[in-house]
């Protein structure tokens, strides 16, 4: 089972809020600490800053832990996916986790069919995987039709069920439509509760198995295990009131969902 650690599962700990905000290096060694094999640098855009040497380094500190490294971004724009396969070949990154819109660029189907096509030759030549996640902001079907469409071996699917509640789409529902897309997997559990009194809900992130996220359903369906899909544990953590509290919880919960994966048969 390939399990590892995002950068969202220490998002407290690298926020500006923390007494000393953790680096990349410190991640990456907390991951090896934790026996996880991968940490994905997710949505985190000061690894676009990093010169060559500082990228040399942590692709060294990396392969020295035994922690293959993922990257993650948003956004299909021709130069930005360039710009991350140019940095997975410098990290020695194997997969790219992206969003089909990124800020005011909302391209529809046709034009992510275009994009994606026009990009995924060179990923094809470098062995690199783009995989684009489930959100909600592109309908589950859209999401599949595209990669259909490209119908590249370097295109698949980023499976967060989470993420496709806030557009009502029922979790199982996600996982069967993805499942043979699927190249990647963000392991969040998540509650969807009424707030206190009786206007609005709540779409929070809870420990693995407390909450909505039909685990057992999503192994079964994507089998991560047999295809080597790489697992990699995420939380939304709400702010506990101080910075040390909140993240001495999200450590906890780390380790209690890195427990959980490896206990689940």
């Amino acid at each position: 089972m390939v399990i590892g650690l995002g950068t969202y599962a220490f998002s407290w700990q690298w926020h500006p809020s923390a007494e000393r905000p953790s680096t990349l290096a410190d991640m990456v060694e907390r991951t090896a600490d934790a026996g996880a094999g991968v940490f994905q640098i997710c949505d985190y855009p000061a690894v676009e800053d990093l010169d060559d040497s500082s990228l040399h380094a942590l692709r060294r500190q990396a392969e020295r832990a035994g922690v293959a490294l993922e990257l993650g971004t948003r956004g299909i724009g021709s130069d930005h996916l360039a710009r991350y396969l140019e940095l997975a070949g410098r990290v020695g990154a194997r997969l790219v986790r992206s969003m089909v819109t990124a800020g005011e660029h909302r391209p529809d189907a046709d034009e992510a069919v275009r994009l994606l096509t026009a990009a995924l030759p060179a990923y094809e030549r470098a062995g690199v995987t783009l995989a684009l996640e489930t959100y909600e902001q592109v309908p589950v079907a859209t999401l599949v039709d595209i990669v259909e469409a490209v119908g590249s071996p370097a295109l698949g699917i980023c499976l967060d069920p989470a993420n496709c509640v806030a557009a009502l789409e029922l979790p199982l529902d996600t996982i069967a439509r993805t499942a043979p897309h699927v190249r990647n997997v963000h392991v969040k559990d998540f509650c969807f509760t009424r707030q206190t009194g009786w206007v609005g809900f709540s779409l929070l992130g809870c420990p693995l198995g407390e909450g909505l996220l039909p685990y057992a359903d999503l192994v079964a369906a994507v089998q991560p295990e047999q295809r080597g899909i790489s697992q990699i544990v995420e939380h939304w953590l709400p702010w506990q009131g101080d910075s040390a509290s909140t993240i001495r919880l999200e450590q906890q919960w780390t380790d209690h969902t890195l427990h959980t994966l490896r206990s689940t048969p």
